[in-house]
């Protein structure tokens, strides 16, 4: 066999072993999952199963899943760009072991959804705005103006526990029949 044949075999021989390994990281990653709106996909990295343990076990699990709280729901173009930035930022904590056993979320993450909060309960939060002088006491110093509506809703929709290990109900994976 000639050398320059050879090369060619070789070269191809690469790509194919390169594409195929690509597959096999996206299969086993579920990569595709996450263009998806199922909450099974942010379970996917193991250690989000204590968000998604508590959240089935909540009021919200009939009515709405992970992207309707935690991504943008004012069009397409921003709903991707803020799924890949967060998974960009997921992948590397998870795959780097940075994250803390109580996960945190980003600044960015809670305006999120805080207005997803305000935008699915627009006719509470209305009446919650008009009375606001009469429900918060702006001269006590230690009450925040610009409260988010977990600080009192402690338990919605991921209940009070917030540690990797501690989660109650926390029986697995419940199959919605």
């Amino acid at each position: 066999m000639k050398k320059s044949n050879f090369l060619k075999y070789a070269a191809l021989f690469v790509f194919v072993v390169a594409i195929g390994f690509f597959a096999y990281v996206v299969h086993a990653s579920k990569a595709l999952s996450y263009l998806s709106s199922d909450p099974k996909a942010c379970i996917n990295c193991h250690v989000m199963n204590t968000q998604y343990a508590t959240w089935q076990h909540s009021s919200h699990a009939q009515r709405a899943g992970c992207i309707d709280c935690h991504l943008p729901r004012d069009n397409m173009v921003n709903k991707y760009i803020a799924k890949a930035r967060d998974g960009y930022n997921h992948s590397v904590a998870f795959t780097f072991n940075t994250y803390k056993n109580a996960i945190k979320i980003s600044d960015d993450g809670a305006k999120r959804v805080q207005e997803n909060c305000i935008a699915c309960h627009a006719s509470l939060t209305s009446q919650m705005v008009k009375n606001a002088d009469a429900n918060h006491n702006y001269d006590d110093p230690s009450v925040a103006t610009g409260r988010r509506c977990w600080e009192c809703h402690k338990g919605v929709p991921h209940g009070k526990v917030r540690g990797l290990t501690t989660t109650p109900n926390n029986l697995g994976v419940k199959e919605v029949q």
